[in-house]
């Protein structure tokens, strides 16, 4: 009865998520009473597939004791209820809000909660916690940046502040998994980085809008390059990645130089293989990618389970409970990807990266709306900064690329990560609202000049 279960829900999940998905992309052809509709549809799917979800969740693993199911049903009842509350507390606070890129963010969320509640019972009560925090606070960034226009005056305090940020660790940061960069304090986990990243895009969004010449740009790229030399020797290597990518595509957007863009490309390149050449840990990372199944016994075997479990997993998954992630060093985190492939199945797992995308492109379209350069530039910025980031994170579990230790945004566990990206996505949404606010007071001149110009046609005075 159970097998016959969770074979059911998991077909039902993978179509709900289909459509969810194919919504989510063809929603801009129809008219805006359609849209509003669609938009609704959607939050009942994400409600949908995470009833089904734990469902499958509940008669696989928590049906052995009556304190189990209680455990499973309350901690459903209260998921469903943080939901509730934040999207009617969001909706009212913010009328303009863009609401896809709200429903994405949900929907990833309700990704992370389910598999963190299969993996660990533990683990999905923190994430929660993080989550409903995450959401409470951030439902002030759109306000802030609507109404507080100073913003763009603090460039090199912004810079300053996540040097010295990303420099704790040296004083008290903790090493794991190879990387010398948590701040751990009692019972309370941080990873500096990760907010760091919203400072560096607010730093050089202000540089950039206030100078670009040569000099100006060499000084701000001094900083930036202080800010991944930090990341590398702290042995956080996708952290590095990513704040070089973005600097890289924010000066070249900036500046219109494909000169700046050729040579950070050279750079990066020599810079990778002089690491190569003076890291051990990169060595072992590169050859865990080249040919992990020479070393499956050794620093091989996180890659190769992972595989393992893509491929065991098929197009439509093991079913929830049904396959074993637990098997993956770190699966909570920066292998999430490979547990969603094995137990909800590769179209499952295409759907998410589709919906990434989805935010990706709406991100770039909020930008590409927006008429001050210093807003423009940071939409910009966040948006490789969250591509960039599933982009290492899915390359590194499928074997495209070297492992770099990365989290899915939204998805894997992670209090830093989840938080930091929680600020991204209202930060975008804050700047869609504030964009909203611009084509208003243009259409309200737009009209005034229009009634201008027909009452001097008329003759009568103005």
């Amino acid at each position: 009865m159970e097998t016959i279960i969770i074979g059911i829900c998991k077909y039902i999940i993978c179509l709900l998520v289909v459509v969810y998905t194919l919504y989510g992309f063809t929603v801009f052809r129809r008219s805006k009473e359609s849209q509003a509709g669609i938009f609704r549809f959607q939050i009942f799917l994400i409600f949908a597939i995470h009833a089904f979800s734990f469902i499958c969740i509940f008669v696989g693993m928590y049906m052995d004791t009556l304190e189990n199911m209680i455990k499973c049903v309350v901690l459903y009842l209260i998921q469903v209820i943080v939901f509730s509350i934040f999207i009617i507390a969001y909706k009212l606070a913010y009328k303009r809000l863009s609401r896809l890129v709200f429903n994405n963010m949900l929907m990833l969320i309700t990704f992370g909660l389910i598999m963190q509640t299969r993996l660990k019972y533990s683990s999905a009560i923190k994430q929660l916690l993080f989550v409903t925090i995450g959401l409470l606070g951030c439902m002030i960034i759109p306000f802030i940046i609507r109404k507080i226009k100073y913003l763009k005056e603090f460039g090199w305090i912004y810079g300053i502040l996540g040097l010295i940020f990303l420099m704790l660790v040296f004083v008290i940061g903790k090493e794991e998994n190879g990387a010398k960069n948590w701040i751990i304090i009692g019972g309370f986990r941080m990873q500096p980085s990760e907010f760091v990243k919203i400072l560096f895009v607010f730093f050089v969004a202000s540089c950039l809008t206030k100078a670009k010449d040569f000099k100006s740009v060499v000084k701000i790229t001094a900083l930036a390059a202080l800010h991944v030399i930090v990341l590398v020797l702290e042995k956080d290597l996708g952290g590095a990645l990513i704040f070089f990518i973005v600097y890289l595509f924010m000066l070249y957007i900036a500046t219109s130089d494909i000169r700046y863009l050729l040579l950070g490309f050279l750079g990066g390149s020599m810079a990778a293989v002089v690491a190569y050449k003076l890291f051990n840990h990169v060595r072992i990372r590169v050859t865990a990618w080249k040919d992990p199944w020479s070393i499956i016994n050794g620093r091989g075997y996180q890659i190769c389970q992972s595989l393992f479990a893509i491929g065991t997993g098929g197009w439509f998954g093991l079913g929830l409970t049904k396959g074993l992630p637990t098997s993956i060093p770190v699966v909570g985190s920066d292998f999430i990807f490979s547990a969603i492939s094995e137990e909800m199945g590769g179209i499952v797992a295409i759907c998410i990266v589709l919906i990434c995308m989805s935010c990706f492109i709406m991100f770039i379209n909020i930008s590409m709306r927006i008429r001050m350069e210093f807003y423009k530039l940071i939409a910009l910025g966040f948006s490789i900064m969250y591509i960039f980031q599933v982009f290492l994170t899915i390359g590194g579990v499928t074997k495209f690329i070297p492992s770099t230790g990365v989290t899915l945004p939204l998805v894997s566990s992670g209090g830093s990560s989840i938080l930091s990206t929680l600020i991204m996505f209202n930060i975008i949404q804050g700047l869609y609202v504030l964009n909203q606010d611009d084509i208003d007071q243009r259409k309200l001149q737009e009209a005034k000049d229009a009634r201008m110009m027909r009452e001097r046609a008329q003759g009568q005075p103005v």
